[in-house]
């Protein structure tokens, strides 16, 4: 299988490259992070929301209808192409809900044209960006369904309370309980919500791919940089081989993201869960080491090590976490070890999947 890019794909990622570097420069992450440290600290002012003009310049430029067809106004492409936007929004930080709001083009009115922010459960527990959200997808049953609110509307009729997250772009809402079907501001969508769970499961496999190269990108710069005893850090072979695994993980992570980006549209839910596995222990691997790269400059407000850090743990439990990856994936091998032939059975779970080895 081939996954080098093509040179419309190319094109496509430079592009969304160059509008997130106009649109969402670093200054603008720093400004998000320190809000929300501001409102900590008891400054006025409430948790960050999406930038609404940047959400419109994104449905502009067709990040959210990206997959649907030229007649319903989208551009046709597939989830390949998907995976190198999210990449890339994945190593600015780009905040908001950008994964459900994907998933909601063509199925809620304003998400394919960035006019409305949608988020998404599939479970009750943490819901991202809930207060601003202008509507839900839910996604706990066979069919996808929908509750359109007002901004602000969602958390009230979900009984969501507010969580502290780690994470300081992401504001989150505890949400015990999913409405029952029969409520009547909800509508069932023609969507199969399995479908949706391993997308979105991708999709944010692919940001974690992006913040894994951009930490790579931080602690190579810094080695360059950084003078200790008359030379670049860089130059010393422990801070080498930190930087060789780092990109060690992400290219193993891309290979992953990039062909389950392909054979998820044939319905793959085990190259999905291999390609989340590895794109989370790359994320939050890269950070940690691009951190040590840094040293105690690494542990500062002011870095931008600890935001990719904390943006990685979050999305490590979204959607499909490390143990429900393993254990699809454990399920997986046993039923193939089931077909083998007479002779060749594996005797039990462990000398099919060795959990340790697949998380390492």
């Amino acid at each position: 299988m081939d996954f080098r890019l093509t040179d419309d794909q190319r094109a496509l990622r430079a592009g969304m490259r160059g509008l997130l570097a106009a649109r969402y420069p670093r200054e603008r992450l720093r400004s998000l992070a320190d809000a929300d440290a501001d409102v900590d600290a008891g400054a006025p002012g409430g948790p960050p929301t999406p930038d609404r003009g940047l959400w419109q310049a994104l449905g502009e430029a067709g990040f959210f209808a990206l997959r649907l067809t030229e007649q319903d106004g989208g551009a046709g492409l597939g989830l390949p192409e998907a995976a190198l936007l999210f990449e890339e929004a994945g190593r600015a930080l780009l905040p908001g809900p950008l994964v459900a709001t994907h998933l909601a083009a063509g199925l809620v009115p304003g998400a394919a044209e960035g006019a409305c922010a949608v988020t998404a459960l599939d479970r009750p527990g943490a819901a991202e960006h809930l207060a601003s959200a202008e509507a839900v997808l839910l996604l706990d049953g066979p069919a996808a369904r929908a509750l359109r609110l007002r901004p602000g509307g969602a958390s009230r009729a979900l009984w969501a309370r507010p969580a502290r997250s780690v994470d300081p772009t992401t504001p989150l809402h505890l949400v015990r309980q999913l409405p029952r079907p029969s409520k009547g501001s909800i509508t069932t969508l023609p969507a199969d919500a399995s479908r949706l769970r391993r997308e979105a499961a991708l999709l944010t496999a692919a940001q974690q791919l992006g913040s894994a190269f951009r930490t790579i990108d931080l602690a190579v710069s810094h080695a360059r940089r950084r003078s200790q005893f008359g030379r670049p850090v860089g130059a010393f072979q422990a801070v080498q081989h930190l930087c060789a695994e780092m990109l060690v993980r992400a290219e193993l992570a891309r290979t992953a993201v990039y062909a389950a980006s392909l054979s998820a549209e044939a319905d793959g839910p085990a190259e999905i869960a291999t390609a989340k596995l590895l794109a989370d222990s790359a994320a939050i691997r890269n950070a940690r080491d691009c951190l040590q790269v840094h040293g105690g400059l690494g542990f500062t407000w002011e870095a931008e090590v600890h935001l990719h850090l904390k943006r990685a743990w979050l999305r490590a439990g979204q959607w499909q976490s490390a143990a429900e990856s393993e254990e699809l994936l454990a399920n997986t091998l046993l039923h193939e070890a089931s077909h083998l032939p007479e002779g060749h059975h594996a005797s039990d779970a462990t000398d099919v999947l060795d959990a340790e080895n697949v998380t390492a």
